[in-house]
């Protein structure tokens, strides 16, 4: 399994192209519509859009993967922060591009896609919907948890009480994981809980 990271230009999040061939690979968010061109670039085909959530600066590119014929998925409590007025005000009124949810997913819930075992969990806080996504020993956690800090709560349906139960639940996987955050540096379960210092393992 191969991870590429497509970093954004400008306001946008990380995204992440995931590959078990090194042919097709599956999104986790799509920032911009740029990111459909770097896949090319890559020689990937994108069958699949996970969304950690549903803010514009990570999903500013899925109307151009839409229409390309690429299945967009989300968590439960999602969708309909996506196409709200909310969602559009935290970003000045800025268009959200058009696009379906293909499916919605719910905690626990098991993919199989382009060769990846791909485990949702759902980590709320950021926004009521977030998830994040554990393939191999790498999570993808969206903007619950980053290098040495954690998710805003101050936006529409954030809340900090179920952000701390997420990350904890972060921590509890047995093991080290890769962490992929949703903007910043690629970090370390086992890093951030020794020293981040906004949720400890002990607090």
């Amino acid at each position: 399994m191969t991870v590429h990271t497509i970093f954004p230009e400008g306001f946008a999040c990380n995204t992440y192209a995931v590959t078990a061939d090194n042919k097709q690979c599956v999104l986790i968010d799509c920032a911009q519509p740029r990111v459909l061109d770097e896949c090319r670039k890559l020689n990937l085909a994108p069958k699949a859009v996970l969304l950690t959530h549903g803010h514009y600066d990570h999903i500013g590119g899925c109307g151009a993967l839409f229409e390309a014929g690429v299945p967009i998925y989300c968590g439960a409590d999602e969708r309909q922060l996506i196409f709200s007025d909310d969602n559009r005000a935290i970003f000045h009124g800025i268009e959200i591009p058009y696009f379906e949810i293909f499916k919605i997913l719910q905690d626990g819930e098991k993919l199989s896609l382009c060769g990846l075992d791909i485990s949702v969990l759902s980590t709320p806080g950021h926004t009521a919907g977030g998830v994040s996504y554990i393939i191999g020993g790498n999570v993808f956690s969206g903007d619950t948890l980053f290098y040495g800090s954690v998710g805003r709560t101050d936006l529409a349906t954030g809340n900090s009480l179920a952000l701390v139960k997420s990350v904890k639940k972060l921590y509890s996987l047995g093991g080290d994981y890769a962490i992929y955050p949703g903007h910043g540096e690629r970090t370390s379960l086992s890093r951030e809980r020794a020293f981040n210092p906004y949720v400890r393992v002990d607090r």
